[in-house]
C-alpha cells in the first residue's frame, strides 16, 4: 500500500482501531493548538487554573476557571495603585496574581490580589516587621478566612513575593463550575460544600 491508499484507508475505514486513531489525531491537534494559540496570545501553554480554595470569595469561587497572562506580558496594578487609578480586577482594586509560595516549583500556586509593593527593609505593613526583600504584599478576597495579609500568616510568612516568583495575572472574569471537572479527580471535592 502506498502512502495515498494508507491515508484514504485511514479516513474511511469503519474499523474500531482506525477511528480510535482518528479521534486521537483530532485530539492531540485540538491540544496542540489551543496550547499555540495560549502561548501566542498569553504568553503561557497552560494558561488556565482551577480554583481550589474560598479565599477569594466572593469575586471568584472555588471551581472556578481563571485565565492567566504571562507576567512577562503585562504589568501588576496593585490594590493600592488601583485605588488612585479607579482600575478594577475581578470587582475590586488592583490585579489578581497567581504566585509560587516562597517561589518553590511543584507546590500549588496561590492566586490573590496584590495589595502593595513594598522596597527590601520597609515595613510589610504598618507597624510590621521590615522586609527581608523587596515583593508584593498579597491577600485574598474573602474577609471571613483571610482577615490579614498572606505575609501575616502561613502562606507566606514574612515574604513578600518577589516579582520572579510570579507566574501571571488572572485576566478576562471567570469561568464558574468548570474547574470542577480537574479538582474531583484530584481528591478535592471543595466544589460541593
Amino acid at each position: 500500500m502506498d502512502l495515498k491508499n494508507i491515508i484514504k484507508y485511514f479516513k474511511e475505514s469503519d474499523s474500531f482501531w482506525a477511528g480510535l486513531l482518528r479521534d486521537l489525531v483530532f485530539v492531540i491537534t485540538v491540544v496542540v493548538i489551543f496550547a499555540s494559540v495560549s502561548k501566542i496570545a498569553l504568553g503561557l501553554y497552560t494558561p488556565m487554573v482551577a480554583v481550589e480554595s474560598g479565599s477569594m470569595i466572593p469575586h471568584i469561587q472555588i471551581g472556578d476557571i481563571i485565565f492567566v497572562e504571562s507576567i512577562d506580558r503585562t504589568e501588576i496594578i496593585t490594590n493600592e495603585a488601583g485605588k488612585k487609578l479607579n482600575y478594577l480586577s475581578f470587582d475590586e482594586y488592583g490585579d489578581v496574581i497567581l504566585y509560587k509560595p516562597r517561589g518553590m516549583e511543584g507546590t500549588t500556586p496561590i492566586i490573590h490580589r496584590a495589595m502593595y509593593y513594598i522596597n527590601e527593609s520597609e515595613p510589610m505593613w504598618p507597624g510590621g516587621p521590615l522586609a527581608p526583600h523587596a515583593g508584593y504584599i498579597t491577600k485574598g478576597d474573602n474577609s471571613r478566612t483571610n482577615a490579614a495579609y498572606d505575609q501575616q500568616g502561613s502562606i507566606s510568612h514574612l515574604q513578600p513575593i518577589k516579582k520572579e516568583w510570579v507566574i501571571g495575572k488572572a485576566r478576562f472574569g471567570r469561568v464558574p463550575l468548570l474547574g470542577c471537572i480537574s479538582l474531583i479527580p484530584r481528591g478535592n471535592f471543595a466544589c460541593f460544600k
